[in-house]
């Protein structure tokens, strides 16, 4: 389970849940509770009488007796009955006296059951067993009655809040709970601990060793009593301590910590002693932004050598390529996105992804098993979807398709009722919901979704966990008697499913099924990114009240404190939207199966082998789909040599191809740029420009013009119609190393320590005549830049360097965004990811690393048996060329070399791939080219 486990039965049978919501414990004394015609053989009943800020309440130490609830508003009178002093009888002494209109009865005989109220004028009698401490009790008491009494409920709850806060300030923590003598406290204040419902206020002590919380009312007694069912999850002591009264966490063993939302305001911090589990060990609620940021400084300093930031962006890297699980992905993205098991209002979100709950066997392979995730669960019903379409447009700003949300504290207790059913009672005043609005079948509940004119929730992380009981009334509880005669006991499972146990299992494996893997992202888009809001969000028909969107109404700046608390109240009882977390396409997962999808016959074309758009090829090769290139990379094992070709006389450091697929440049350390032909299988011109070694080339935009960089300092332009130098920009003190090309800015490299950025204004139309360059930047690095390379956008520059350092440079601003120190030896080369959001580099130090674009992180990290100068990669699997010759294929996912080609007898130093990840030509260090092309 989340955050509950079937609590047993014990002595403690008070919990904080028998407190209204938003209501404080403050303070306890052992007490009789005496009948009102009190006579001496009748017996008094001891207990514990508890100070709360809205209610009274007794807990009897006889089991059999009921817990006695008083709430202070159906108060009439409390009152100091001083004590009798006749010297010819027995001394009496002082009590507490309440006369009420109301007492609600709750867990009589000891059993866990609906509250019951028992109306009409009644006196109650306490006598506390310290008697020096009951005029002072019944001071407090008077102060919150006159509270709770008051009109408005803004006045009530500022009355509280300020009684509240006097308590905090004459109380402070306790230092002899220190589990060492030589420990530093760094820092002190008040907060709260917040469990599901549940709000516990006192004092957080941070030290330089742990973490600590004493709650003001010295409630928790154990670790069980924290929210009436225990938390589970939990570490084991070596980082987690409850001590009588007090909570230690140790931070050398604390992995994660997160800034929360808490109340729509930033106020909370939830710390974890566990990578993977969404269950942390303490979640707290600050007075103060101020405070809550000190302390997250603080711990975040501390644990900077140990812990691992942690981004969706990198959690995503990880899930495209199979380190994270469907369901692991899930629960990183909830906990990002400000959902936390012990906030109700925000907790973890999870998809419905079966469609099927009547079949008898439960066929994965089949689409039509599987919800659409590509769809909110209100869109899912055509008919629904177009009555809800017809309400929107009529409807006045701001619209919402969506009255309910998809999920809320009443959702999920719905779902976890029958573990949680003091949870369940403290949400609903003391009461279950109606038999037949339980939970009572996976079947009824899923077709009320698609049907249900209100019904638009999701599903929660424990359908996909290993812990069944949610499933089961393990606890016997009465839940009522549906109109069909029958009681409520365990859910009704879908006739594939054996028991609880083998559903859970089937729900899991469906959760991390090929198609689910496939469609995942687009339920992510939904929920977490861009479709979240806006008009991606209408034209998904994923508009639901703005009040759940966060920063949607700001309650502080409400100035009618009844209006901020209602408003509040409904935003936390009606649900809230998770935290957008992308704001583009989120990408689909990378799955080992690829569909068999039949492949276009253009690929095979006589004169299609090189050309990204050739004139002979069929007209949908024009059409460079995701889908092709998807299908090319996983047959890239299938890379076969067409043809080889010796026409340098040194090793081959470039590669251009025409974009009609004619002819092939390239350039050596012999100093030339050479052009192959073709269609005549041998090289038609050679072209040296000075004596020294050319080290790259590309083909500009208009298809007319060869850029060449050289180690003489300068880039020299080749005018493919006229067969001539057409143009020379000496802008180096060192080796240009590489360039590239975008959008008539020219990104040159070199050996002297910068990248240089050139807008080119050509005086004519003609590719002959000279062009004008402006220098527009120079970026500085400190050694020599190697590699270069863009995004396929033009907006970002990565830079590869001999000291083995990778930059990230903004080509709008110029300026840098990371600068990663990740290899030991030169950069050989760097590249993005398709999706730009990621790069991959590789260097003399045999690593392939791949690191996070938006953060610099570095994600991956992969010792090959040789180096790799040059590649090509589709974000997951890498096309490389070793220095031993051969083409290596990596699984990243794996990081395994998944297939070895022989291809040249040196080192490969050059590659080029087309648009259709098709043909493939290589150069290397034995002054050879080959040229590679994909078998059906």
């Amino acid at each position: 389970m989340a955050f509950l486990k079937t609590q047993e039965r014990t002595k403690e049978r008070f919990s904080l849940l028998l407190l209204d919501l938003e209501e404080y414990y403050f303070e306890q004394h052992t007490a009789y509770h005496v009948p009102s015609s009190f006579k001496k053989d009748q017996r008094r009943t001891r207990g514990s009488f508890k100070v709360c800020s809205r209610s009274i309440i007794f807990e009897p130490d006889d089991l059999a007796e009921p817990i006695l609830k008083i709430p202070l508003r159906d108060c009439q009178k409390i009152e100091f009955v001083e004590e009798g002093k006749n010297p010819f009888n027995d001394p009496r002494p002082p009590a507490v006296s309440v006369s009420c209109e109301q007492v609600i009865y709750i867990k009589e005989s000891n059993v866990l059951a609906p509250y019951r109220n028992e109306r009409g004028s009644k006196q109650l009698t306490f006598h506390l067993e310290v008697w020096s401490k009951t005029e002072d009790v019944v001071q407090t008491l008077l102060q919150l009655h006159r509270a709770s009494r008051l009109e408005k409920l803004g006045d009530q709850t500022a009355m509280i809040a300020a009684n509240l806060q006097s308590r905090l300030a004459r109380a402070s923590f306790d230092k002899n709970y220190f589990q060492q003598v030589t420990e530093r406290p760094h820092m002190e204040c008040a907060v709260e601990m917040v469990t599901p419902l549940v709000s516990n206020p006192g004092h957080v002590c941070i030290t330089d060793e742990n973490l600590y919380f004493q709650p003001l009312n010295g409630y928790p007694v154990s670790r069980r009593a924290a929210c009436g069912s225990s938390l589970s999850n939990i570490s084991g002591s070596y980082n987690f301590s409850w001590q009588e009264h007090v909570i230690q966490i140790k931070l050398h063993s604390v992995r994660r910590i997160y800034k929360r939302r808490h109340g729509l305001r930033p106020l909370g911090l939830e710390v974890f002693c566990t990578e993977n589990d969404f269950c942390s060990d303490i979640y707290l609620k600050f007075y103060s932004t101020t405070d809550r940021d000190d302390i997250y400084f603080y711990m975040a300093s501390f644990l900077e050598n140990h812990v691992t930031e942690h981004t969706a962006d990198g959690y995503m890297l990880q899930w495209q390529r199979g380190h994270l699980s469907n369901y692991q992905y899930l629960l990183h993205l909830n906990n990002l996105a400000d959902r936390s098991c012990n906030d109700l209002s925000q907790y973890p979100v999870f998809p419905w992804v079966i469609a099927d709950y009547t079949s008898t066997q439960l066929d994965t392979t089949s689409a039509a098993t599987f919800r659409d995730l590509s769809k909110p669960v209100g869109a899912l019903n055509r008919e629904r979807l177009e009555q809800l379409l017809a309400r929107y447009q009529g409807m006045p700003e701001p619209r919402f398709m969506y009255g309910s949300h998809y999920s809320s504290p009443g959702y999920v207790l719905f779902y976890l009722v029958r573990v949680a059913p003091e949870h369940m009672l403290c949400l609903q005043n003391g009461r279950f919901d109606h038999a037949d609005r339980m939970f009572n079948s996976i079947a009824e509940t899923w077709k009320n979704c698609l049907e249900g004119a209100t019904d638009f929730k999701e599903l929660i992380p424990e359908f996909y966990g290993s812990d069944c009981s949610f499933l089961k009334n393990k606890l016997s509880l009465d839940l009522g008697r549906r109109q069909n005669g029958r009681l409520v006991g365990d859910v009704v499972l879908p006739p594939w499913a054996s028991d609880p146990s083998d559903f859970l299992q089937k729900h899991k494996a469906a959760l991390e099924s090929q198609y689910v893997s496939e469609h995942l992202h687009e339920w992510i888009d939904l929920v977490f990114g861009y479709k979240q809001k806006g008009d991606e969000a209408r034209a998904a028909h994923n508009v639901f009240h703005p009040l759940t969107y966060e920063g949607s109404i700001d309650c502080d700046s409400i100035g009618d404190p009844d209006e901020r608390i209602g408003m509040l109240t409904q935003i936390l009882e009606f649900g809230q939207t998770p935290t957008q977390l992308f704001t583009s396409p989120h990408p689909q997962r990378i799955t080992p199966c690829v569909p068999n999808i039949t492949r276009s016959p253009s690929v095979n074309s006589p004169g299609g082998e090189l050309s990204p758009a050739s004139q002979n090829e069929d007209s949908s090769f024009e059409d460079l789909t995701e889908e092709s290139r998807k299908l090319a990379w996983a047959n890239m094992g299938t890379l076969s040599r067409i043809s080889s070709h010796k026409i340098h006389k040194e090793t081959v450091t470039g590669i251009a191809v025409t974009q009609d697929g004619a002819a092939v440049f390239s350039t050596s350390q012999d100093s030339t740029l050479k052009m192959f032909s073709r269609e005549l299988k041998d090289f038609q011109r050679s072209m040296s420009f000075s004596n020294m070694a050319l080290s790259s080339c590309l083909m500009l935009a208009d298809g007319k013009t060869v850029a060449c960089s050289s180690w003489d300092n300068n880039v020299y332009f080749y005018s493919v119609p006229y067969g001539r130098r057409q143009d020379t920009l000496m802008g180096h003190d060192d080796a240009v190393s590489e360039i590239r090309w975008f959008d008539d800015r020219l990104f040159t490299a070199s050996w002297d320590s910068t990248v240089k950025v050139w807008q080119c204004a050509s005086d004519g139309s003609s590719s002959h005549k000279r062009s004008e360059f402006q220098l527009l930047a120079e970026l500085e690095h400190d050694a020599g830049v190697n590699t270069i390379s863009l995004n396929p956008a033009g907006t970002l520059l990565v830079s590869g360097c001999k000291d083995g350092a990778v930059s990230i440079w903004d080509t709008s601003t110029h300026k840098v965004l990371q600068q990663i120190r990740c290899h030991t030896g030169t950069v050989h080369h760097t590249a993005f990811s398709p999706d730009s959001r990621h790069i991959l580099s590789v260097a003399a130090d045999s690593c392939m690393k791949v690191i996070d674009v938006q953060t610099g992180m570095m994600i991956s990290h992969v010792k090959a048996e040789e180096e790799q100068r040059c590649f090509y990669w589709d974000g997951n699997s890498v096309l490389c060329g070793g220095q031993s010759g051969d083409l290596l294929l990596w699984d990243l996912l794996s990081s395994t070399v998944t297939k070895r080609i022989p291809a040249h007898s040196g080192a490969v130093t050059a590659m080029w791939m087309n648009d259709l990840c098709t043909t493939v030509i290589t150069g290397g260090e034995d002054r050879q080219m080959i040229l590679w092309k994909l078998q059906s």
